[in-house]
């Protein structure tokens, strides 16, 4: 194994001396980097983004903001940071540094007071004039005015991007407009020019420190045979739960096995019948790479947490914490998907409904690994997620909802319902279910199921809800879908 080794700004530096735990933040923090805060330490404030050089979508390697307090330094062995500091580049002999233009267009817009926050909004500001696909219509366009298109700038700026970065101080205002002027990049922009290149290769990885270990291997059959030879092994992709338990509750592990890169866990298949979307794909490069293929995951994408956390978080580590308020379940739930899951024996398919067992418990055996997600096909032309939450974005959810009806001649032929927040695992509302089908599509049906589905799973009281609210909430949504889409149902 070659020794540990991370590109920081341009210049390679060796892991070592810092723990297997020690995050990207502390890591860069420790040499002198303290652009990059820390604000809450569990990817909710922004303040400690970086920029990492990951496989694209439209070029060969974007640049991805993440939470540097959430990412294990060893996890990016081999890998490129950009931090704020790196932005700006070089003047002529004696002068100062040249601004970034998103750093000047910060500076002289006033988005920045204390300026703590400000790095971090830096990074996930880069990330977004980076974007490939970001369409600039020129300074001359006018603003969009009200609507959604209030978050897209005739500049391609999608404000979504900084969905995850906070700001206590300045106000949105000036951020917004400094997002909404800056520009194209220019053709010598080294950062620009990088995304022509390939991004770099992942490599195996045995860092050990004080008899504690951060693993990767090349293929999957390589790490599930580590996983049967270390079945008390953390496995992580995003690190973006994990990093959590690091960060707050000072969770520590012998072992750590890292299958983010595993090019088995990333591929994204359509077949005839199905869709399969590797468990290690980040939700961006889903959402991207499918392009609104299903309708019911593009309707998630934007509720699940911010960007910051779907540039690293992934469908197998969402299921594969078994969370009963995890957003993806009732959405997958909807879909009718089931999971692949391996091990070094061989692979098994099993239905998502028949996954969950208890709370944060599942079929999922010592060494086994969810491989992919399989979603049947064709998909039900009636769906919607409701996310019932205490924010609109980047909050946790109180009850979530998923439907996907097939609606034929003003009936009901085929109802799935997916649940999350009203039991102790993620479920299917099988009586609402039954009480749609067959039934035609009207208000007094929609009413009547609705009653059935208040009554689905057994919410619970607790800080986010009491357990009348979450009951209230999920007849009501089946009210609001019918009442979303009756207009668009033939009768």
């Amino acid at each position: 194994m070659v020794a540990a080794r991370i590109t920081v700004n341009g210049k390679e530096e060796p892991i070592a001396p810092a723990a297997p735990h020690t995050t990207v933040l502390d890591f860069l923090r420790d040499r002198g980097l303290t652009g990059t805060k820390e604000g809450c330490a569990e990817g909710e404030c922004g303040a400690c983004s970086v920029l990492v050089a990951r496989p694209g979508v439209n070029k060969p390697t974007d640049w991805v903001a993440v939470n540097a307090c959430l990412v294990p330094v060893a996890a990016l062995d081999g890998q490129e940071v950009v931090t704020s500091e790196g932005l700006a580049t070089a003047g002529e002999p004696g002068a100062p540094a040249v601004l970034h233009p998103v750093q000047e267009e910060m500076a002289v817009r006033g988005g920045s007071q204390c300026g703590y926050c400000t790095p971090g909004f830096v990074c996930s500001m880069a990330a977004e004039y980076y974007r490939p696909d970001r369409c600039a219509h020129g300074s001359e366009a006018p603003e969009p005015a009200g609507g959604t298109d209030a978050e897209h700038g005739p500049n391609g700026f999608d404000l979504h991007a900084l969905s995850g970065n906070l700001c206590r101080c300045t106000g949105y205002r000036p951020i917004r407009d400094a997002a909404f002027a800056v520009g194209a990049p220019a053709d010598e922009d080294p950062l620009a020019r990088r995304r022509e290149q390939a991004p770099p290769a992942p490599v195996a990885t045995e860092y050990t420190r004080d008899d504690t270990a951060f693993l990767r291997r090349d293929t999957l059959a390589e790490t599930l045979r580590l996983l049967r030879e270390r079945p008390d092994a953390v496995v992580v992709a995003g690190s973006t739960d994990w990093g959590v338990e690091v960060n707050i509750r000072a969770r520590r592990a012998d072992c750590v096995v890292a299958v983010d890169r595993l090019p088995e866990l990333r591929e994204l298949r359509m077949e005839d019948d199905h869709i399969e979307i590797g468990a290690a794909l980040t939700l961006t490069e889903i959402e991207r790479r499918l392009d609104g293929t299903v309708p019911l995951l593009a309707e998630l994408f934007p509720q699940f947490a911010s960007r910051l956390i779907r540039n690293g978080a992934t469908l197998g580590g969402n299921l594969g914490t078994g969370s009963p308020i995890g957003d993806s379940p009732p959405v997958l739930l909807a879909l009718e998907a089931s999971l692949l899951l391996a091990d070094a024996d061989g692979e098994r398919e099993v239905p998502l409904a028949e996954y969950f067992t208890g709370y944060r418990q599942s079929v999922r055996r010592p060494g086994e690994l969810i491989r992919a997600v399989r979603v049947p096909l064709p998909l039900s032309p009636v769906t919607a997620f409701h996310k019932i939450a205490k924010r609109r974005f980047d909050d946790i959810s109180s009850v979530a909802v998923a439907f996907a009806l097939d609606v034929e001649e003003g009936v009901v032929r085929k109802a799935r319902i997916g649940l999350g927040g009203v039991a102790a695992t993620p479920v299917r509302a099988l009586a609402t279910e039954a009480a749609l089908e067959g039934r035609p599509w009207s208000a007094q049906t929609a009413e009547d199921a609705a009653r059935v589905l208040r009554g689905e799973g057994t919410p619970m009281d607790d800080h986010r809800a009491s357990s009348l609210y979450r009951s209230a909430m999920l007849g009501q949504s089946l009210l609001k879908l019918y009442a979303q889409t009756t207009e668009a149902v033939p009768s």
